[in-house]
């Protein structure tokens, strides 16, 4: 009797033992030796300078895929569908990784109206909409939106950050706001406005709004200078940043310059002409890849070999690709942390209890941190300021 008893508890244990070994995947988009990853891009349309951010993780996958075989043996299939900056387009071009592709999880799509068109429809799938490029708050909302996480500072963070900045170093300042008029520049500005608190009214002088749709902000930025402000706070994305420098030196208006961050990336201030960018200044909690600083990086370097063997055409200097790039690092070191139970709870769990986790792209002493309740993964940003050919570092602000 004893025997008998003891061998059916050692079957038992061999019993909880190969479930403990059983491998747990969600319901699509995960095999053996497979994971689909989905994105769109706006490879057309206006914003797309930042389409060389799909190429360059779809350049990383690649790599990965053939140097390392993927992820815990799995190989990735990355599947980045052009959207154009469209939110109707972008309904469809999700629909289409979902329903047809049977993507496991969407990575680092980009923009703020597009994606919001998709959260409640991924939510609701629950496929993961994870490390999405784009900063708005409204991505950062466990509980109505819990498989949704950004990657980005979120853009009140950065809003908070530039008001600090001028609060400690320009008190009396006249500030001038224009603003894109949707949840991309109501972001920036909301957290602007929160931390100059009850200041606010004495030192914001003026405000102007447009559409990203205009063809031309020229009167908006007449307006302003009229007002007599001495600092321009400017949440603008793409074309009409450059639009917004090139008319600023055209009427010699020479304001303390405030640009967000998404717009100073190489390309767009090429566009407008450096010398007229001279001056602007933004926050960001990444490295400069074209900046002499950081030209013996190591994690410099590894990107543009990267890049000129897997991207050709694109510019190995743009830090776009560079930071882009840095993110699939990042979703990479956390897919491998699922090891075998790869599920949309399991990867989002992992992305949202982040502790000091380093990333190439991240400025040294800058980690990304996130908590279940908290998505936001980035608090501490770098003012710095263009010199017409490289940035220079001005002071760390962080924001709690």
């Amino acid at each position: 009797m004893k025997f008998r008893v003891t061998m059916v508890a050692l079957c038992a244990i061999a019993s909880a033992s190969g479930a403990q070994a059983q491998k747990k995947y969600g319901p699509q988009g995960v095999s053996d030796t497979e994971i689909k990853i989905g994105q769109t891009m706006p490879y057309s349309g206006p914003a797309s300078a930042y389409g060389i951010e799909g190429r360059a993780q779809a350049a990383f996958f690649q790599m990965l895929n053939e140097t390392k075989g993927g992820v815990n043996g799995r190989k990735i299939k990355f599947i980045s569908l052009d959207d154009a900056f469209s939110p109707p387009k972008t309904v469809e071009q999700t629909r289409k990784l979902v329903e047809d592709d049977g993507v496991f999880m969407t990575f680092s799509s980009i923009g703020t109206a597009a994606q919001s068109a998709v959260q409640k429809y991924l939510n609701t799938r629950k496929v993961p909409q994870l490390m999405l490029s784009t900063g708005a708050s409204k991505f950062n909302a466990p509980k109505t939106f819990p498989f949704t996480t950004p990657i980005l500072h979120l853009y009140p963070t950065e809003g908070e950050a530039y008001a600090q900045y001028l609060l400690d170093t320009k008190p009396g300042a006249k500030i001038a706001i224009l603003m894109q008029n949707d949840d991309f520049g109501r972001d920036f500005v909301k957290g602007f406005k929160a931390r100059l608190g009850d200041k606010a009214a004495q030192m914001i002088v003026k405000e102007e709004t447009f559409e990203i749709a205009d063809p031309t902000v020229d009167s908006q930025v007449l307006a302003l200078k009229a007002s007599g402000a001495d600092v321009l706070f400017d949440a603008s994305l793409g074309k009409q940043t450059g639009q917004i420098l090139k008319k600023l030196s055209e009427i010699d208006w020479k304001p303390l310059h405030i640009v967000v961050s998404t717009s100073v990336g190489r390309p767009i201030l090429q566009a407008a002409g450096l010398d007229k960018a001279t001056g602007i200044i933004t926050a960001t909690p990444y490295k400069q890849i074209d900046e002499p600083a950081y030209a013996n990086d190591p994690d410099v370097l590894a990107y543009k070999a990267l890049m000129q063997k897997y991207s050709p055409n694109d510019d190995p200097n743009n830090s776009i690709g560079f930071i882009a790039w840095s993110w699939a690092n990042v979703l990479a070191k956390l897919i491998e942390s699922c090891g075998d139970e790869l599920t949309p709870e399991n990867i989002v769990a992992k992305a949202t209890t982040m502790r000091n986790v380093q990333s190439p792209a991240l400025l040294p002493g800058i980690t990304y941190n996130t908590t279940p309740t908290d998505y936001a993964p980035i608090k501490k940003l770098r003012i710095q300021t263009f010199t017409g050919e490289t940035w220079t570092p001005i002071r760390d602000v962080s924001v709690d």
